[in-house]
C-alpha cells in the first residue's frame, strides 16, 4: 500500500476578503407623503394661533401636517374676522344704546370658549389621524 500524507478533513477555509464599506452616499430625501417623527407635535402646533407656520415651513414632506397648518392658519384668519365683526358690532349697538352693547359684550367670552372647544377638538382628531371638517371653513384649506 502506498502511503501518502493525507490532511486533515477539519482544515479551516481560507479568511473571506476584507470587506469593503459601502459607499458614502448623500442621506436620500423623504419621499412625499412620508409620516414625519416629530407629526404629533407638529399637529398640537398647526392648531396654537400662529405658531401653525412652524410646521407649514418645517414639514414640508408630511401632507398631513401640512393639511392641519393650512387648516389652523384659515381657522385664525377667521376667528380674527368674527372677532372684529363681533367688536364692530358691540360698538355700533353700545353707540345707539348702552344697554344693549354691554349685553352683547357678554358674546365675546361665550366666543372664546367655542374658540377653544373648536381648537381642542381639531388637536384631538389630528392626533387621532382624522381631520375636524368645519362646514364653510375648511373648503378653503384644499384650495392652498
Amino acid at each position: 500500500m502506498d502511503e501518502t500524507p493525507q490532511t486533515p478533513n477539519n482544515a479551516a477555509p481560507p479568511p473571506p476578503p476584507p470587506a469593503t464599506p459601502p459607499p458614502a452616499s448623500e442621506p436620500a430625501a423623504k419621499p412625499a407623503g412620508v409620516v414625519s417623527d416629530n407629526r404629533n407635535i407638529m399637529i398640537v402646533l398647526s392648531y396654537l394661533g400662529l405658531l401653525a407656520l412652524i410646521p407649514l415651513l418645517v414639514e414640508k414632506d408630511d401632507s398631513e401636517v401640512q393639511w392641519h397648518a393650512k387648516h389652523g392658519l384659515v381657522l385664525v384668519v377667521f376667528e380674527v374676522v368674527v372677532f372684529v365683526c363681533l367688536q364692530v358690532v358691540i360698538m355700533l349697538l353700545g353707540a345707539v344704546s348702552g344697554g344693549l352693547g354691554c349685553i352683547f359684550g357678554l358674546l365675546i367670552p361665550i366666543f372664546f370658549i367655542a374658540v377653544l372647544i373648536v381648537h381642542i377638538l381639531c388637536i384631538v382628531k389630528g392626533l387621532n389621524g382624522q381631520r375636524f371638517m368645519i362646514p364653510g371653513i375648511s373648503e378653503f384649506t384644499d384650495r392652498f
